[in-house]
């Protein structure tokens, strides 16, 4: 090789300094003296620097045809091979050497300024990028134009090559998103104005008691002390909200694009295990549960990373088949979502869309394909529909058979053919001609509710590590070439219960789904749903695993997505939809430590379920947590501590340690863990895994791996180990799922509220006022259960933050604020009866404070719907529904809760119906079903005696010789603000087109009699004895 000839140079792209200057790979790693602080910065900090361009037409001028200074080999060679190359990312800010070029007036431009270099660049308007892409063989590569020529290249010693362009800068997955200031800042004033003026007023309040009627005084004081306060616990956490962000595109980029440690492009990502749990086929039906699990099946995520265990608790035949309907219905449902991208992939959801379902279709064969799967899943239902009378045809004819054979044998052993049969069960039986193990029709010992064995049936086996396309003619009516048809891992799972057991409900289900699916697939995260709430953004999934797989995401215990309600009436009567609670204080929770968790739509860390602290952990010091220091180092317990000692002495004693005897359950954990944590592609990640760790394919399932799943399920299992005490949901409240994050907040973990744009889950929710009311009993029945309970969160160790102490503080409070609600409704009406008032008088001052605290509400919520997002209607709704709440389901839930702790009386809730209405003329019907409930007592004693009150406050006000007209008003106003609350409550009552049940008009003409005679009672009529002596 010659030696006259330079060495080609390019440049190449790199770190930006503090000064604004771009230094080359080479310079960062060796550390010259361009990275100290002498040489950097100032107004000569590209002065002295040369920069060699390659000859592109995008960083150099244009020169006449047949110029020599256009080619690479009139440039000056570099002053030492591995010496810096500096320039902006626009290819200016230097200046090229000046004895380097031959001849030609454009030889050598000098480039004095970076937007003089940006205008001479841009100015090629008439040079063909064609033609000489064609001539010098060049390409474009990231940033710049790169030529590759034959027999010469880019030295490899500190020159460019092609991997440099691939060297890509590293991107996080997530970002926060700040509230505007705007809005953050008076939001945060009028809390601090809002506060100060009750204090004043309470102030006022207390020291200017109203001597006419001091037990009014006293009552209503005390509610508006207690009101403050729990205002106070509501509205602190509220302090920060924030938004968050993802970057899915990042995502693939980082684990599914091809790399040196993934040359083939595979997924990096871990594996997520989805439970979906069910319990009675009558409440929720199995069309309803299929439809999830179909929805589940097509999410947008690795086929061979995910794996689904639907729970079923009930142990029913009918849901054991239907989840068969849908693993066969899935063999041709998933391929057609990933063929033509549809959304939702929930068919039943999808086929009921009203928007045009070819929009954004361009595939000619779209509307073959939709007809065709349309028919497919009308038949499936068809298909589920029918099992029922499916399954009771098929028991009858083969106990038929069965009793016909005992019968028989009877008489030829000479026996009682009576007593055979009576011996013989009435069982149900499967469709290969077995007993079913689960649930019987008609129970008998080892086939009832509380009383089965195990069962655990593999659906759809493990896929193939690699993608598996469809061929031409693999299907006679639909075409999946170059499809994936692989459909993940599907299962079927019901515990065994046995009688002398405490089961604990839900959460005792979910926690045999943790032990089973670490055994089979043992995915490091855990995304859990109820059987109503499937997946309507496919790549809701992915979004979620950005905060998992960022920066500082092993310290996240669970990533939980808000709930979105469908079949909800349009005026969202009962507040179903919850947006106040999900959309402003889950958000604000956001921004301390996280979110609580509620019981559906939560993706979890799975060693974070196991019990145990997160990496690193904070501890938070001071009178309200200002001082923030390393939490201590993690110790296990010894052998004679005491397993009873409190949570708030030192979380870390709350360390599991039994399992159970399971040794592939116990060798799961720390793969398990590894496979959780973040990608080590970056020196800020701490905690991190290698690139290319989760490539290898999962080891294939053994008679034995799921002889070990099924015995984990086993109802004894948890004996002597600390499952729902340290390990997995948490035992002891209905409300198990508030509990189960708390512990995990108190361990010092962190979670995150994540809301894509497209509503990532969907459910449905009770629209009938009864079913509503009952659902809200049993939260704030678990809420009462909370706070006598050692996870009450003033026992809180010092890992959880001051504010969102509060906030769970809160949780265990908002029940009891029912009974000084229910006194304060009351008020009004007792005021219009006695003719006194809470005050003395309407005077100045006391109008001024309830104008100020008023306005300040009401400003305080328009800024709150600012930053959340929910509209003033949904507001209001809240608002109402708060009251209505307030005096029927909270009062029952305290008076409940009181019952168990004292008496020891245990709670029992009612299933909330999943069923979907099947009226196609009124998709609302269940909004106007009045089903009687003793929770209507309360409100409508209210709404009757503030209504009574009303006409006795007018009529004895009109007919007084002194007129106390300002109390009237008083009283008034403050009735009218109760039966403005109430107003939903009265349309429940009334029904369809004034269908009243007959128990509504006995009850409210009983509490209009006991009132009147009570009033007549307290104060008789006086009687005027002037009349009798005129005569």
């Amino acid at each position: 090789m010659s030696t006259s000839s330079p060495k080609k140079s390019g440049v190449k792209f790199s770190s930006r300094t503090s000064s604004g200057r771009i230094l080359s790979r080479n310079d960062i790693e060796a550390g010259g003296p361009e990275l100290t602080s002498t040489s950097s910065g100032g107004p000569n900090d590209f002065m002295s620097y040369t920069v060699l361009m390659p000859p592109t037409p995008d960083n150099q001028p244009y020169t006449a045809v047949g110029s020599s200074s256009s080619k690479s080999e009139d440039l000056p060679p570099p002053p030492h091979p591995n010496a810096a190359k500096r320039t902006n990312q626009r290819g200016g800010g230097a200046r090229e050497d000046d004895g380097g070029g031959s001849g030609g007036a454009g030889s050598s431009a000098k480039l004095e300024r970076q937007d003089k270099s940006m205008l001479v660049r841009i100015k090629t308007g008439d040079f063909d990028h064609s033609r000489w892409l064609f001539e010098s063989k060049g390409t474009y590569g990231i940033g710049n134009a790169f030529s590759s020529q034959d027999g010469g290249g880019y030295d490899d010693d500190g020159g460019m090559n092609m991997s440099d362009f691939m060297d890509k800068p590293w991107k996080p997955l997530t970002r926060k998103v700040r509230v505007p200031a705007g809005i953050l800042s008076p939001y945060r004033l009028l809390v601090l104005g809002r506060l100060i003026c009750l204090i004043a007023f309470l102030i006022w309040r207390i020291s200017n008691a109203n001597t006419d009627a001091l037990w009014l005084w006293g009552l209503s004081t005390a509610c508006e002390i207690w009101f403050a306060f729990s205002w106070l616990l509501d509205i602190l956490p509220k302090i920060n909200p924030i938004n968050r962000a993802a970057d899915l595109a990042a995502l693939q980029e980082k684990f599914e694009s091809p790399s040196p440690s993934n040359p083939m492009g595979l997924s990096d990502l871990p594996g997520i295990d989805v439970f979906i749990s069910t319990a009675d086929p009558e409440k929720e039906p199995p069309v309803v549960t299929a439809n999830t699990i179909l929805s589940v099946l097509a999410t947008e995520y690795p086929v061979d990373k995910l794996a689904i265990y639907v729970s079923d608790d009930g142990a029913a035949l009918l849901t054991f088949e239907a989840m068969a309907e849908a693993a066969s219905f899935a063999e041709i449902w998933v391929p057609f979502c990933r063929k033509h991208c549809v959304e939702p992939r929930n068919p039943d959801s999808y086929f009921n869309l009203k928007v045009d379902p070819t929009k954004n279709k361009k595939q000619s064969d779209f509307v073959k394909d939709r007809r065709w799967i349309k028919r497919e899943y009308d038949e499936f239902k068809v298909r589920i529909n029918g099992l029922p009378e499916s399954i009771r045809k098929r028991s009858k004819t083969l106990n038929s058979k069965e009793l016909k054979k005992a019968v028989d044998l009877a008489k030829e052993n000479g026996e009682d053919p009576a007593a055979a049969k009576s011996n013989i069960p009435i069982a149900t039986w499967m469709a290969d001609g077995t007993h079913w193990p689960g649930t019987w029709k008609s129970p008998s010992p080892d086939h009832s509710n509380k009383d089965h064995a195990g069962i655990l049936q593999i659906m759809i086996k493990p896929p193939n590590h690699t993608p598996v396309y469809g061929n031409p003619g693999d299907h006679p009516f639909i075409e999946f070439t170059s499809v994936d048809i692989r459909v993940p891992m599907l299962v079927y799972v019901s515990r065994e219960k046995r009688p002398g057991y405490d089961h604990n409900k839900k959460a005792g289900a979910m926690n045999a789904l943790v032990r089973t699916s670490a055994i089979l697939s043992n995915g490091p995260f855990i995304l859990n749903f109820d059987c109503d709430h499937y997946i309507y953004n496919s790549l809701a999934i992915r979004e979620g695993m950005c905060y998992m797989m960022d920066r500082g995401g092993d310290r996240i215990c669970y990533i939980q997505y808000p709930q979105r309600f469908e079949g909800i009436d349009p005026s969202d009567r009962y507040a179903n939809h919850n947006t106040v609670f999900f959309d402003g204080n889950m958000r604000a929770l956001d921004g301390l430590q996280g979110p609580m968790y509620v019981g559906t739509g939560c993706l979890f860390r799975r060693y974070a379920l196991y019990g145990f602290c997160p990496p690193r952990a904070n501890e938070y010091l001071g009178l309200y947590g200002q001082y923030k220091r390393k939490a201590e180092a993690v110790r296990r317990r010894g052998e004679g501590d005491d397993e009873s000692q409190p949570l708030n002495e030192h979380p870390d004693l709350d360390m599991p340690e039994r399992f159970g005897n399971s040794s592939i359950f116990l060798d799961s954990i720390a793969f398990a863990e590894f496979q959780g944590r973040p990608l080590a592609d970056h020196p800020s990640v701490k905690n991190g895994r290698p690139p290319g760790a989760l490539l290898a394919p999962r080891p294939p399932l053994d008679a034995l791996t799921v002889a070990e799943a099924v015995s984990v399920i086993s109802c004894w299992y948890e004996d002597k180990t600390e499952w729902g005490d340290r390990i997995g949901w948490i035992y002891g409240s209905v409300t198990e799922d508030v509990v189960t994050g708390y512990r995990m907040h108190n361990r010092g973990w962190r979670s995150v509220y994540c809301i894509p744009k497209r509503d990532a889950f969907r459910g449905t929710a009770p629209i009938n006022l009864t079913d509503r009311l009952h659902q809200v009993l049993r939260w704030a029945t678990g809420s009462v259960e909370i706070f006598f309970s050692k996870n009450n969160a003033l026992l809180a160790s010092s890992r959880l933050k001051f504010l969102q102490r509060v906030a769970y503080i809160n949780v265990g409070i908002y029940p009891f604020t029912s009974i000084f609600l229910v006194i304060y409704c009351f008020l009004p009406a007792v005021s219009l009866f006695t003719g006194e008032f809470v005050v003395q008088s309407l005077n100045t001052t006391f109008l001024i404070y309830l104008l100020l605290i008023t306005l300040t509400l009401s400003l305080l919520s328009l800024l709150e719907v600012k930053w959340s997002g929910i509209s003033l209607e949904e507001y209001w709704r809240n608002e109402q529904f708060w009251v209505i709440g307030g005096t029927s389901a909270h009062l029952a839930a305290v008076l409940q809760g009181l019952l168990k702790v004292i008496a020891g009386i245990d709670i029992s809730f009612t299933l909330t119906s999943k069923s979907a209405n099947e009226d196609e003329e009124d998709l609302f019907a269940d909004l106007y079903i009045i089903k009687w409930t003793t929770l209507f007592v309360p409100p409508l004693t209210i709404l009757a005696v503030n209504i009574i009150a009303i006409f006795i406050g007018v009529a004895k006000t009109l007919y007084s010789v002194i007129p106390r007209w300002s109390k009237l008003i008083g009283g008034l106003f403050f009735s009218f603000w109760v039966l403005a609350h109430m107003y939903p409550f009265c349309k429940g009552l009334m029904g369809r087109r004034g269908k009243t049940p007959t128990i509504i008009y006995v009850w409210s003409g009983l509490i209009a009699i006991t009132i009147s005679l009570l009033w007549i009672a307290i104060s008789p009529p006086a009687i005027d004895h002037s009349y009798n002596d005129g005569f």
